[in-house]
């Protein structure tokens, strides 16, 4: 008699439940398809969007790399070209690679062009800041052959603090602008933040010393 009751119970509960379900189903039943849907289509479009961009940041860097080959070959007017169209329609990073890419290469030629190519690129704040300073440092190193000591400055000092990545090589760019413009007091001032720095590489840090050297040597500054 127990499990006849149990059983009863249990087939009472279970259409209970049954019809709990049918109602929930015909209130919001149209609800859940709705949901379900849009999981479908957002996925769909996650997917769609993730291989489109993979596709055009592999078509980018082909194409980079095909101007970079360019550029190895000796052929820098394809390489400008392939260049500036990368600037124009390229995917991701590709584009302000592209532009210091073009900026290296205008250097060759034009380095008075090339400053203000890596200086434009130094002021557009759609670039990473990392790339700026990047092209910020290019623009003084040309500078220090065309430009004064102030100019070079105005690109380098900046960067030239303890917090800067680029120090140590803003520091030597300084100091080098300044040691051609027969300012050995600054130069060496620069030159002796390099070899004070226990972080510097070695390799800044050796052409530092040699020019600290023949600052000595000449006898135009006191140690």
């Amino acid at each position: 008699m127990v499990n006849q009751d149990d059983s009863f119970i249990r087939e009472v509960n279970d259409e209970l439940r049954s019809d709990r379900m049918r109602l929930v189903w015909l209130r919001f039943g149209r609800i859940f398809i709705g949901i379900a849907v849009l999981v479908v289509l957002g996925t769909v479009g996650k997917v769609s969007y993730e291989y489109w961009r993979d596709s055009e940041a592999s078509a980018a860097g082909d194409s980079f790399l095909a101007a970079l080959t360019l550029a190895r070959e000796g052929k820098n007017e394809e390489a400008l070209a392939a260049l500036t169209a990368l600037e124009k329609d390229g995917f991701g990073s590709y584009p302000v690679l592209a532009r210091m890419r073009s900026a290296s290469l205008l250097a060759e030629t034009d380095a008075a062009g090339a400053v203000t190519a890596f200086t434009a690129i130094s002021k557009d704040t759609s670039v990473p800041a990392a790339l700026r300073d990047a092209a910020r440092l290019r623009a003084a190193y040309l500078l220090v052959d065309t430009g004064t000591y102030e100019q070079v400055s105005a690109e380098a000092e900046q960067l030239a603090t303890p917090q800067s990545a680029l120090r140590h090589s803003a520091r030597e760019v300084l100091g080098l602008s300044a040691f051609k413009h027969e300012d050995y007091a600054r130069a060496k001032e620069w030159f002796d933040a390099i070899i004070n720095d226990s972080e510097s590489p070695r390799n800044v840090a050796n052409r530092a010393q040699m020019l600290l050297d023949l600052i000595a040597a000449s006898g135009k500054l006191s140690s």
